[in-house]
């Protein structure tokens, strides 16, 4: 689910211009500490295909901003928090374990950053978690920053197999798999230079996946995942990562029908499709009606439509981060907290 941010507005020709005078392409000349003296870093300049775009990269970065939270998360747990500027756009606490580490990374924006404050940063490299934060309408577009020298990179889970031309989230054109999210780490650990550490932390996540999903039978059980809003809420359709939660555990998501990433669906649609476990969003944004889970359970128990569903009655609620809704290495966790939830539930098979 995007943040839903208010749009940032586009830097001007003429300050990308002063920019490139000021800033020697923002950043663009920072070089790794192991290419000191004039030594290139072994396996760079680095180029790699991204969302339809070939980027490439001289040296690994060591001013990068990430510019959602997600991306940042990841380059956290490669242990990078010191090659980080700055980071933006949260929607959750930070993911246990990387409290230390975050710290220590100057958070330039709650939200989608305007592209002033991203280049006050000098960076050297610039990631997102999805497409429309480094398009018009987000932060700016990629090619702006391409010009000044900073290469950029978009997670390969918001376009592989995704249509992002419409409005909304986007529509899946096939199932996301985690093996989207394996690439990100992937790859951005080779952009950074630390190919060992992308690859010791897929093998981490793989081992949580198995381990959250060794013997459990879901097909008994029907979820439905509600990221935000209560006037016309975000609901998960079938493909995205609560589909990669759903697939994995043999259940089925009751809009499992559109392919849709996050439609707006009316209340008496859910009602009627009535199903067994509530994946709630917890939120600590505040943008839109019922962001942390308290509001939207107090909602649900409140409304005429919602609070005769089964799930309500029975107080069936799994919560869930926001991140874990998205395409992260945080999906996962939402994998482990569905689990336990239908196992607590009578539902795991």
């Amino acid at each position: 689910m995007l943040s839903k941010a208010t749009p940032a507005p586009i830097r001007t020709a003429a300050l990308f211009a002063a920019c490139v005078v000021l800033l020697t392409a923002c950043g663009g000349g920072t070089t790794n500490s192991s290419a000191a003296g004039g030594d290139k870093a072994d396996g760079f300049p680095l180029t790699l295909k991204n969302c339809g775009r070939t980027v490439t990269v001289k040296a690994p970065p060591q001013r990068a901003v990430s510019v959602d939270q997600g991306s940042t998360e990841i380059l956290l747990s490669l242990g990078l928090a010191d090659r980080l500027a700055g980071t933006a756009t949260w929607s959750d606490p930070v993911m246990k374990g990387l409290e230390k580490a975050n710290k220590g990374v100057e958070r330039i924006s709650e939200n989608r950053p305007s592209s002033e404050k991203v280049l006050d940063k000098e960076p050297d490299f610039l990631s997102a978690s999805f497409a429309s934060t480094l398009a018009k309408g987000g932060v700016a577009p990629r090619e702006q920053f391409e010009k000044l020298g900073v290469p950029t990179y978009i997670s390969p889970a918001d376009c592989i197999g995704k249509d992002n031309s419409g409005g909304g989230d986007g529509a899946r054109t096939a199932p996301l798999t985690m093996d989207s999210v394996y690439t990100e780490v992937r790859e951005l650990s080779q952009v950074f230079g630390v190919p060992e550490r992308g690859d010791a932390l897929v093998k981490k996540l793989q081992a949580r996946v198995a381990k959250a999903t060794d013997g459990i039978d879901g097909s008994k059980a029907s979820l439905l995942y509600w990221f935000s809003d209560s006037k016309a809420p975000y609901l998960a359709g079938c493909c995205g990562a609560p589909g990669v939660i759903t697939r994995e555990l043999g259940a089925k998501n009751v809009f499992d029908d559109t392919h849709d990433e996050w439609p707006q669906i009316s209340w008496e649609t859910v009602a009627d499709r009535n199903p067994d476990v509530l994946v709630i969003g917890d939120l600590s944004r505040t943008m839109q009606t019922a962001e942390s889970a308290e509001k939207k359970i107090e909602f649900l128990e409140s409304n005429p439509v919602t609070r005769t569903m089964d799930a309500v009655k029975n107080r069936r609620y799994v919560l869930l981060s926001g991140q874990a809704m998205n395409p992260t290495i945080r999906t996962v966790e939402g994998l482990e907290r569905v689990a336990a939830g239908l196992r607590d539930f009578g539902l795991a098979g």
